[in-house]
């Protein structure tokens, strides 16, 4: 901890000295750290995307959690088979997260549908080349603790554009073919397709983007709250670009719900959901 303190000081130190030199005071002049969207570009965030970003966070808090456990798991408690597959056994942990990975997915699909319907793509998407001298302008910003001015309800700076467009459309996928590698979902018997594609390639990608994620949602969150924390929290959760506690009211029962279906998260109470869509079993 000490050493992380001591590198981050360093950084910071290293970015202030920085922003004083003449040549990069010119560059943070020319680049601020946001380009300007194309014109059709829609300005605010609606209802539809704060309901997809809950479902995303509370599906995404137990998919971690189950995959942990699955890892970690030595003896399993209990088993769930497919009606359709009477030796498809897996454990009942790996059956909550696959079904998670599932909902992951539609409500993944559903998401990037709504993106390019509704225009919403041209806020995480780079639609120029502008967007890496900004995304360089803003890291250097938020380091040297001068940070870039925050306008979120009208247009992400590059940094963040860059992170979310990196989130959704390469993260996302690599977890989602990599899970469904590892998943009873991909034929076992396909000798050729099982060579272009190994499982081993898959595990090497699958604990990493999760650890990804992880990292992403700390730090996520972090910069939410740290940079107006109330006008943020409405942004996504009450769909309002204002500074109340609506937003906020609204996020904390999702954390408890999100808290709650932790908590039920064990074998008493997913074993007779298991059971509606196969058998759960002790062996």
């Amino acid at each position: 901890v000490v050493g992380l303190l001591v590198v981050a000081a360093l950084a910071v130190l290293l970015a202030r000295w920085l922003v004083g030199v003449g040549a990069v005071e010119n560059f943070l002049a020319d680049y601020p750290g946001t380009y300007d969207l194309p014109e059709s570009a829609p300005t605010g965030i609606p209802a539809w995307l704060g309901w997809q970003h809950f479902f995303n966070v509370f599906l995404m808090v137990l998919m971690i959690r189950s995959g942990l456990r699955v890892r970690l798991e030595k003896r399993p408690s209990a088993y769930w088979t497919p009606r359709w597959n009477s030796k498809g056994k897996i454990s009942l942990e790996l059956w909550f997260h696959q079904s998670l990975d599932l909902l992951w997915l539609v409500n993944g699909v559903v998401f990037v549908v709504l993106l390019f319907a509704t225009g919403h793509w041209m806020r995480i998407v780079p639609t120029s080349w502008d967007v890496f001298p900004n995304a360089v302008s803003a890291a250097l910003q938020y380091l040297s603790l001068d940070w870039p001015t925050e306008s979120g309800w009208t247009n992400y700076n590059g940094l963040q554009q860059l992170a979310y467009f990196a989130t959704v459309f390469v993260a996302a996928p690599l977890a989602v073919l990599s899970g469904v590698r590892m998943s009873g979902l991909w034929p076992k018997d396909a000798g050729r397709l099982n060579k272009l594609y190994p499982v081993e390639w898959a595990r090497a990608v699958h604990f990493p983007v999760m650890l990804y994620f992880v990292a992403f949602i700390i730090g996520h969150v972090a910069m939410v709250l740290a940079t107006g924390a109330l006008r943020n929290l409405n942004h996504m959760y009450a769909a309002q670009d204002a500074v109340s506690w609506t937003g906020f009211w609204i996020f904390a029962g999702s954390l408890v719900v999100i808290v709650a279906a932790w908590v039920a998260a064990r074998p008493l109470v997913l074993a007779p959901i298991a059971g509606l869509f196969g058998r759960v079993s002790a062996r």
